[in-house]
């Protein structure tokens, strides 16, 4: 009988795994395809499977242990975080966002997060949401000295700091009332263009350092640099360069060192890139732990971070795939390492979320921390080569982009300058040409959109106060496209239609059929399939001719005659190749957006 040994080594039977021998047989597969040569150097290799972030930043096929930098969880520069003592078993704080302006429906809503999960409570004050004077009922039911509440007044934010800090003297809780004034004149000017009171924002801090030791006064919301557009370093960058901005402001006012940074806590936006935004989060910490160095900051001192799931990514189509997004948003948060988490209701574009949306926004991070115990594993990422080296491309993107911040004068001068608008339009553009071709597909949307759906209805939410940055969301464009035809189909009774035109037997056109279809749904466009012959019957006055390459040689220009004759106005091709009567054609990494605006023109619907 063999003894078992007593260590077992599961890559004893197997040879050393060594770089050169992968990139040889990654040569190999792509000569077959015709992206490598005999003649390419396997140096060169990986260069050809990389592609590049919005950031510039080079993502590889292959990471190795060369490639992690060194760290220890807990110890500067606090890129791998561990949670204070006492907290690792509860997790995160879930933070939940409120912005109804009825102060009951409010009032209920709180009771019933924080009764359910929820943790902390995060209000949305002023012309966006709730009236600043019912502050006081809003919060009446609330222990202010166990649930942290966290304010976003924008304008108002004196006014909303100096009634809840009235309320929480009023109950005898001064020193014991936690969580975030929300403070951020830049992010206002970032959002409205007009910038607030730097002063007015040093001496709330000022007196909560004083008077109300366990409360935060400043937030820095990276989130505004998101919803323009922005990529993660975009919103990094920006982000220190705010929170440099307070530093220097607070200590100005008065406070030391430590107690400024003390009174600091980002706001930072988490989307459906996983690896992206749990490197975003620990390069936030990485960041921020080299301006407490240079700032002469106690040993310690750690970014404060609270993460919400991207406004930008949640989509008004198909708004039930919301959950799927924010779900991996919360995860990456959670791997990450945020303070703080608010995940978005799914309904959260449609208007005010009702009581099971926010249910489900709840139950998500109750899951993660609960049932999968996501908080109870120090830096769950910690020795993943590929997000080690992604977070220090990050991180040095990042970087960059605050120098070239604080060269321009500080975020005050690149708001004003344009200088922040320019850079977030540039890569705003980079995305909303790879949504457009479908090689950045959104569910629901771009991909296998359900034209039949019926949306839920939602009482319209407030607006926020714009004039400052734009904010997009990625489905925009596609969005657009599904109104005009939505408006066509309540005026005339009928959606807009396109007949896909069929060659061969079911086999041989049935993949790009179905490829057509799914294109020309996406802009709210049905379709009709069936032989050539067929057309004149369908009604429809555009075709698009499917089938495979063999059958196109063999029968394309015969198809797109036999449509014209049937009154064809415009007939497309799905795949590539130019035939005789055949107008464009419709393929993978084509401009989904432009032949779905151009269908809709010449199917008559009105812009």
């Amino acid at each position: 009988m063999t003894v078992p040994p007593e260590e077992l080594e599961l890559a004893a039977a197997f040879p050393p795994a060594e770089r050169d021998r992968w990139r040889e047989m990654v040569k190999g597969v792509l000569r077959k395809s015709g992206a490598a040569t005999e003649e390419t150097p396997l140096d060169a290799i990986e260069d050809l499977l990389a592609r590049e972030s919005y950031d510039g930043v080079a993502v590889r096929a292959l990471y190795t242990r060369e490639d992690a930098p060194s760290g220890r969880p807990g110890l500067a520069p606090y890129v791998r975080e561990v949670r204070p003592e006492g907290e690792g078993l509860a997790g995160w704080d879930v933070r939940q966002r409120h912005a109804d302006p009825g102060a009951e429906a409010t009032r209920a809503a709180i009771l019933a997060d924080l009764e359910n999960g929820a943790t902390s409570v995060w209000l949305e004050l002023g012309d966006a949401g709730v009236p600043v004077a019912a502050l006081d009922e809003v919060l009446r039911d609330v222990l202010l000295d166990l649930a942290p509440v966290v304010l976003d007044a924008g304008a108002r934010t004196g006014e909303a700091a100096e009634a809840f800090l009235a309320l929480a003297a009023g109950r005898g809780q001064a020193a014991a009332v936690s969580g975030n004034l929300g403070a951020d004149p830049l992010g206002l000017q970032a959002r409205t263009g007009d910038q607030g009171s730097l002063d007015e924002a040093a001496a709330l801090a000022v007196r909560c350092v004083r008077e109300f030791p366990r409360l935060r006064a400043i937030v820095v919301d990276g989130t505004v640099h998101h919803d323009a557009g922005g990529s993660d370093a975009d919103e990094l960058g920006a982000a220190v360069a705010a929170g440099t901005a307070y530093l220097r402001a607070l200590t100005g006012a008065g406070l030391t060192v430590d107690e400024a940074f003390g009174q600091i806590e980002f706001r930072l936006a988490v989307n459906a890139d996983q690896f992206g935004s749990i490197a975003k989060l620990r390069a936030l910490r990485r960041l921020w732990a080299r301006v407490a160095e240079v700032s002469g900051a106690a040993d310690g001192t750690s970014a404060r971070i609270h993460a919400v799931t991207s406004s930008a990514m949640m989509t008004r189509r198909d708004p039930w795939v919301n959950m799927l997004r924010t779900t991996i948003a919360a995860f990456a948060a959670g791997v990450g390492g945020a303070d703080a988490v608010t995940v978005q209701p799914f309904d959260a574009r449609l208007g005010l979320p009702d009581g099971f949306a926010r249910r489900i926004a709840r139950n998500t991070q109750t899951l993660l921390l609960e049932e999968s115990s996501l908080a109870r594993v120090v830096d769950p990422a910690g020795g993943s080569w590929y997000v080690e080296r992604r977070t220090e491309d990050l991180a040095e993107a990042s970087w960059a982009w605050f120098t070239e911040i604080e060269r321009a004068g500080g975020l005050a001068a690149a708001l004003g300058s344009g200088l922040i608008a320019g850079r977030l339009a540039a890569t705003w553009e980079r995305r909303r040409r790879d949504i457009a071709r479908r090689k950045a597909p959104l569910t629901g949307v771009s991909e296998f959109p359900n034209l039949a759906e019926t949306l839920p209805e939602r009482a319209p939410a407030p607006e926020r106060p714009g004039g400052g940055l734009p904010v997009v969301t990625y489905a925009q464009d596609f969005e657009a496209l599904r109104d005009r035809s939505d408006a066509h189909a309540a005026a005339t009774g009928s959606r807009p239609a396109v007949f896909l035109a069929t060659l061969g037997p079911i086999a041989a056109h049935t993949a790009r059929a179905s490829f057509a279809a799914n294109l020309f749904q996406a802009g709210g466009i049905a379709t009709v399939t069936g032989p050539p012959e067929e057309f004149a019957a369908s009604g429809a006055p555009v075709a698009c001719v499917c089938g495979s390459d063999k059958l196109y040689g063999e029968g394309a220009a015969d198809a797109a005659r036999t449509l014209r004759e049937a009154g064809a106005v415009k007939v497309w091709l799905a795949g590539k190749g130019t035939y005789e009567g055949v107008d464009g054609n419709v393929y993978a990494g084509c401009d989904a957006i432009g032949v779905l605006e151009s269908t809709l023109d010449d199917l008559g619907v009105n812009r």
